[in-house]
């Protein structure tokens, strides 16, 4: 019997989530080109994208970077913090398959806990999860402000229950993630105006889907954390929007959520 993560965090038949993304990152190493590595693993351009600006964003420091111009017309590379998540992770893996082998002998992988511990480790499917630390928390009677600090430190603030907040357990100093629906984050060309959303994003336009009705716009706002908007495509071109233009990115605290 195979023994592997797929056992507790994903179906038996189908490659878990992480694994998937693992081997994106090991064909963009060897392809040097997202289009390659896309077809190799396999996935679409367009999900391979997705998982390299979700991993960025989830991530301390950049994994995958993209380069422009040169001989070669530019590519895709992992940075060497990238390269050495790959190393670390199969060390992982080997001593997790270690560990799974000694759990079959000791318990029934069939009871239905397992089935319970795999919910729990269910994806969300947000499209803006954005990797930080909590740097303050302000508590009322019943709601709490939290400032989360992204990598590129720019600062997030979150309202949220002061239930949710111990329930988390949350404390300065903890690191966070903000999830925010693309559906949440609206975008303006005026980049100095005032606002009742409490967040304000500026950065610059990396990629631009666009569909019959709406379209998902990703901005690039510092060291590659990218916040993602789905917005119609009539207001793309009304706006104007286009690869490298400078933004604004609105989120209301209400729109941010907490994971831990």
């Amino acid at each position: 019997m195979d023994i592997s993560s797929n056992l507790i965090l994903g179906k038996a038949d189908q490659p878990f989530l992480l694994e998937k993304r693992i081997e994106l990152l090991h064909a963009i190493e060897q392809e040097g080109s997202i289009l390659k590595a896309a077809k190799a693993v396999p996935m679409s351009y367009k999900s391979a994208w997705e998982a390299i600006d979700t991993m960025n964003n989830l991530s301390s420091s950049p994994i995958v970077i993209r380069e422009t111009g040169g001989v070669g017309g530019g590519g895709t590379r992992l940075t060497p913090y990238g390269k050495n998540l790959l190393e670390t992770y199969e060390i992982f893996k080997k001593e997790q398959a270690k560990f799974l082998k000694k759990l079959m002998l000791l318990a029934d992988m069939d009871k239905g806990t397992i089935k319970t511990i795999r919910r729990l480790s269910m994806h969300i499917s947000a499209r803006n999860q954005l990797f930080g630390k909590i740097d303050d928390i302000k508590t009322s009677h019943v709601s709490a402000e939290v400032s989360i600090v992204l990598k590129s430190g720019i600062v997030l603030v979150s309202n949220i229950t002061k239930s949710a907040v111990e329930e988390l357990g949350l404390e300065v100093g903890d690191e966070v993630v903000a999830i925010i629906k693309a559906s949440s984050v609206m975008i303006t060309t005026v980049l100095d105006f005032e606002t009742s959303a409490r967040n304000k994003l500026i950065g610059t336009i990396t990629h631009i889907k666009r569909g019959d009705v709406n379209s998902q716009v990703s901005v690039d706002v510092g060291d590659n954390d990218v916040v993602v908007a789905t917005i119609t495509t009539g207001s793309v071109e009304t706006l104007g929007l286009e690869l490298g233009l400078k933004v604004c990115t609105l989120i209301k605290s209400s729109n941010i959520i907490i994971g831990k």
